[in-house]
């Protein structure tokens, strides 16, 4: 279940690393709805960040976890 959640928050991030980068909106253009979005230059950078962190958790996806168990 861990790695289902952290999967859809990587998503969630990919897509709003494209809203702060781009103005596109992955998950409307997908499912309906405006997949441009007007937006400050402050929020983009914070978009932007956020994908970015999401980059960096893919990682995690890999990470074996079963040296903690011991």
């Amino acid at each position: 279940m861990g790695k289902v959640a952290l999967t859809l928050v990587i998503i969630g991030a990919l897509n709003w690393l494209l809203v702060g980068l781009f103005q596109w909106d992955l998950v409307s253009a997908i499912f309906g709805g405006d997949a441009i979005r007007e937006s400050s230059l402050l929020s983009r950078i914070i978009y932007t960040i956020v994908g970015l962190s999401g980059i960096y958790a893919i990682k995690y996806l890999f990470e074996d976890r079963s040296h903690a168990r011991e």
